[in-house]
């Protein structure tokens, strides 16, 4: 399994995030009730692919010391 490369397409992803957040936050159309509303998804979004990423860099250490065991 290659971390870099899932690590690289997450951070490809995560700057697309940012892009929408600077979307929204630049908005001076939207009032705060709707800024926030429209940010709880991307910081949502964010977090769950932290976490995923966690994951699977978790799975990844606990196989390679299982190999290492036998």
């Amino acid at each position: 399994m290659d971390i870099d490369f899932i690590e690289k397409k997450f951070n490809e992803i995560y700057e697309e995030l940012e892009k929408e957040v600077m979307e929204i936050l630049s908005d001076q159309s939207l009032d705060k009730k709707q800024t926030n509303l429209r940010m709880k998804p991307l910081s949502s979004t964010k977090i769950i692919l932290r976490n995923a990423l966690d994951s699977i860099k978790m799975a990844k250490k606990l196989g390679d010391e299982a190999i290492e065991n036998g």
